[in-house]
């Protein structure tokens, strides 16, 4: 409960981890396996009806202590009834012998109260076939040969393959396979599913209804869903709270007066990389030249070495200045930014922008 909770308030797992008292290489197995969505309602309140945790554990302390099942009901305020089938059906079976412990026994119970039901794409076979062959999104020849194109890596579930690594597909999303479904089978209710579904067939390993390398035909190619506070965070690495987007001079927004830019990084195919500048009021577009480093290597490069690929802070920072030192001051106002890591000596000494 708690590792699930600091992911839901935008923890990264391996964070998460640390405040739950457990290894960050678990942390990451549970978010990993969970499809990067809690497995039960974070905020369900216990109703009293079913045997808590502490419930449970001072069962197993007074049944140490040679209680009698009357006593214990007593004491936790519970039918006798109930503790009586609490220690015959939870208790732990693997010494030989019956023992109640607390934790084995909670884990019974939670495996019991799951009572999993067969998913919509497991029970329709032909709800199955729209939805995959949708999302494959397969493109193939007038005469109708299927193009493989790249051969995608290995799935992992972890991270998403770079964008070359992904294979060739004219994918629907989600939401259009579930809007337009209504419209191919108006009169069969038994074809009608929701996005949420398709996600969590694609996202929640176990559920076993769509192939799990689906999620690369997928807009974003995202392996695990991101938590919607993790967007949210509070400044982190060299973004600082005066470099926020809200601290940008309010005239920049009606895009008035010139002077305000908007940059962006581009990356293409073996780490090739070029920057784009453009004014937010005149459109007025200024490429960033960001040749590679001496000694750059593809696919050999020194791990933890420097950045030589060309677009590393230092490399990022001096070419902004070169590009953008012939420009007059009054056209030199403001550059917004993305919280790329490429920005991080920005704000060091020497850009000479004039921001």
């Amino acid at each position: 409960m708690a590792f699930w909770e600091q992911i839901a308030a935008g923890l990264l797992p391996e964070e998460a981890a640390g405040v739950a008292g457990v290894a960050p290489a678990v942390g990451a197995r549970w978010f990993r396996n969970a499809g990067g969505m809690p497995p039960f309602d974070l905020t369900l309140t216990p109703t009293g009806r079913y045997l808590s945790f502490v419930e449970r554990e001072e069962i197993a302390l007074l049944r140490a202590q040679g209680e009698g099942v009357r006593q214990i009901a007593r004491r936790i305020g519970r039918d006798p009834g109930t503790v009586s089938r609490e220690l015959r059906r939870n208790a732990a079976t693997r010494s030989g012998k019956l023992e109640y412990r607390a934790s084995v026994a909670q884990w019974k119970a939670d495996m019991a109260a799951k009572r999993p039901k067969i998913t919509k794409l497991v029970a329709n076979p032909r709800l199955h076939e729209y939805v995959q062959e949708r999302l494959a999104g397969q493109i193939s020849r007038p005469d109708g040969t299927v193009i493989p194109g790249p051969q995608p890596p290995r799935f992992t579930g972890r991270n998403k393959p770079h964008r070359k690594d992904r294979p060739w597909s004219l994918a629907w999303s989600p939401e259009q396979i579930a809007n337009r479904i209504k419209l191919d089978f108006p009169d069969d209710e038994s074809m009608r599913i929701s996005h949420e579904a398709i996600y969590q067939s694609l996202h929640i390993q176990g559920r076993g209804a769509l192939k799990r390398e689906l999620v690369w035909c997928l807009r974003t190619g995202r392996a695990l869903r991101a938590p919607r506070e993790r967007s949210r965070r509070k400044t982190w690495a060299h973004v600082t709270p005066e470099t926020l987007i809200s601290e940008r001079p309010a005239e920049a927004a009606d895009r008035a007066v010139p002077g305000h830019w908007e940059g962006d990084l581009l990356i293409g195919l073996e780490r090739s990389a070029i920057g784009t500048v453009v004014d937010r009021s005149t459109k007025y577009t200024m490429l960033v030249h960001l040749p590679r480093e001496e000694g750059y290597r593809h696919k050999q490069s020194v791990k933890n070495g420097p950045a030589l690929a060309g677009y590393g802070a230092l490399t990022m920072k001096n070419a902004l200045a070169r590009t953008m030192a012939g420009l007059p001051t009054e056209l030199v106002r403001s550059l917004t930014w993305d919280r790329g890591k490429e920005m991080s000596a920005l704000n060091r000494p020497g850009f000479g922008g004039g921001f």
